[in-house]
């Protein structure tokens, strides 16, 4: 299967959350040569899709109140078939869920995990308007 986004356990996006954002987008455009396109989320906020050529590789956004505080970082996304299921089952294994299983309007439907060494990844189904607009 070739669509990081239908296979599960596959690591299928990246994303950036930064308290300069505008430095951010300089900052990886001119390194990478990304063509960033701004978006309007649900929330009030801007996303910033960047591209290689015509691909969508990343994310990038400002940090929302909830994670006041955290330091700018990079986070990644792995496809799983059932976030509810694969979250649960993380805690079986000895993990920690940091945020719940909640949806995303238009994108799917995430979770962010901590492994029992410490390691922090998000885990994520997406919706099928998603999978066939990325197609």
């Amino acid at each position: 299967m070739s669509n990081p986004m239908k296979q599960h356990g596959a690591f299928s996006w990246n994303e950036l959350m930064t308290s300069d954002i505008d430095g951010a987008k300089a900052f990886y455009a001119a390194l990478f040569g990304w063509k960033l396109e701004d978006m309007s989320s649900t929330e009030d906020m801007v996303y910033t899709i960047a591209k290689v050529g015509d691909r969508e590789v990343a994310g990038m956004m400002a940090t929302p109140p909830e994670a006041a505080g955290k330091p700018p970082s990079w986070g990644a996304y792995v496809t799983v078939d059932d976030v509810d299921a694969s979250a649960a089952k993380a805690t079986e294994l000895g993990g920690n869920v940091l945020v719940g299983p909640q949806d995303i309007p238009k994108v799917g439907r995430f979770c962010v995990i901590q492994d029992p060494q410490g390691a922090v990844v998000s885990m994520i189904t997406y919706s099928e308007e998603c999978v066939n607009s990325a197609d």
